[in-house]
């Protein structure tokens, strides 16, 4: 009795003993973000206005663009190629910077060079590979522009500043551990972080040390890491331990911290605390979003926690006028009351390049706001336009390859870099 009893255990029960019913995973911890009731119908963006530049990482140093100017019509104007791009060793980790009507970009093998924004012709390329060094890391680094001059961190563990106009050398600094962001400029300051979590403030002049703030080492952690939100006089840093540190930009004390950390998944990937996405400031708040499921707001004087939503993201997100713009790690865009966190509206994208298998999945990057539309673009070689008011889509473009980096918008055009390096020109 107690073997038939076994195998009917063990090889299946009777059909009249399946219970009815959806199964659903007691370890799937899914919170779907829902919009609040009629919030969409009182969203309201401030005028587009023409940026002239898009100086570094982010568009400027607090990573607060608003509402940019595109022409409603945009047709592709020019494409260049920009070296080499993302392989299965090497990935391309920032976007280009714009200024002084140039293209400045930073390939997979170190190589920065300068296009015009016109015609997209190559004035100059430079080699940032130091001597008795035959390839790059993955760790990329980026660029940022200022006053005639062009930053660039690279995987080696150096800095170096670029005559904008020539590409010649101004001063090179070597920091012995390898750049996970694109600087950020501001005040005659350079501030850069490594993989080991370490904020560096160097002088614009001539790259000597200002002050150095280390954070905890994470041993696992993201590709790539965002870069530091300068304004007011504060420097904010997000760091793969999933911490959101502001210091003083004089001398480095700590002004606040937190921690961006929400554990309330089972999966490895989503309980790891990194944040990759830049931290934006406007108007006295912080706002920043941690991959393991957590989005906040803070006082930037007072570290003080404004209000959090469960959402968790690896991009920047947009602020536009009184809502943010974010994409979630669920591959949702999703629009955000800047002074409530409650959720306008919610837009799923496609996951996969083929849903009935569920094969090749599709990493979107984005959004950028100009001119009543989100622009988002994905892995598979798409990019969307979408309804910032209600999240519809309006539009497709078909890229020549896959985007992983966020656009960036200057002087009426959309310049995308594709994974194969390819640096795109709309307007």
């Amino acid at each position: 009795t107690l073997a038939l009893t076994a195998c009917d255990t063990w090889f299946g029960a009777t059909k009249k003993n399946v219970l009815k019913g959806e199964r659903v995973s007691v370890l799937a911890h899914e919170r779907a973000l829902k919009p609040v009731p009629d919030l969409a119908e009182a969203v309201r963006l401030p005028p587009p206005r023409r940026n002239a530049a898009w100086p570094q990482s982010g568009g400027q140093s607090g990573h607060a663009m608003h509402h940019l100017e595109l022409s409603d019509t945009i047709r592709r104007a020019w494409t260049s190629s920009a070296g080499s791009g993302s392989d299965s060793r090497d990935r391309l980790m920032n976007g280009p910077v714009v200024a002084d009507g140039r293209v400045f970009v930073m390939d997979t093998e170190a190589r920065v060079t300068a296009f015009d924004a016109k015609n997209g012709d190559r004035q100059w390329s430079v080699s940032l590979i130091p001597e008795g060094k035959d390839s790059a890391s993955l760790m990329a680094g980026g660029l940022a522009f200022d006053k005639g001059r062009v930053f660039a961190s690279s995987g080696f563990g150096e800095v170096a500043a670029l005559k904008a106009d020539t590409g010649a050398r101004i001063w090179r600094r070597t920091l012995g551990v390898p750049l996970r962001a694109a600087p950020t400029v501001s005040g005659e300051r350079v501030f850069v972080v490594n993989k080991e979590n370490e904020l560096r403030a160097l002088a614009a002049e001539d790259g000597r040390d200002l002050w150095t703030h280390s954070g905890v080492v994470e041993t696992a952690s993201l590709l790539g890491s965002p870069s530091p939100a300068v304004e007011a006089g504060v420097v904010v840093a997000a760091f793969s331990t999933g911490e959101l540190i502001a210091l003083k930009v004089e001398n480095g004390s700590v002004v606040w911290s937190d921690t961006l950390t929400a554990i309330r998944r089972t999966d490895a990937m989503s309980n790891m605390s990194d944040i990759r996405g830049q931290p934006v400031i406007d108007r006295g708040r912080v706002y920043s979003v941690g991959h393991s499921g957590i989005m906040v707001a803070i006082d930037l004087r007072t570290g003080l926690r404004l209000w959090e939503l469960e959402a968790g993201g690896t991009h920047q997100p947009w602020i536009g006028g009184d809502y943010l713009y974010l994409l979630t790690n669920d591959s949702e865009l999703t629009a955000v009351e800047a002074r409530s966190g409650r959720v306008v509206w919610v837009t799923p994208l496609q996951n996969w390049e083929d849903p009935s298998d569920k094969d090749n999945r599709i990493l979107w990057t984005g959004p950028a706001l100009a001119s009543d539309r989100l622009i988002v673009a994905g892995s598979h070689g798409e990019a969307l336009s979408i309804s910032p008011y209600t999240g519809q889509i309006l539009g497709r473009e078909e890229m020549p390859a896959g985007v992983t980096i966020a656009p960036v918008i200057s002087d009426g055009t959309l310049y995308f870099l594709t994974d194969d390096a390819d640096l795109v020109a709309y307007r």
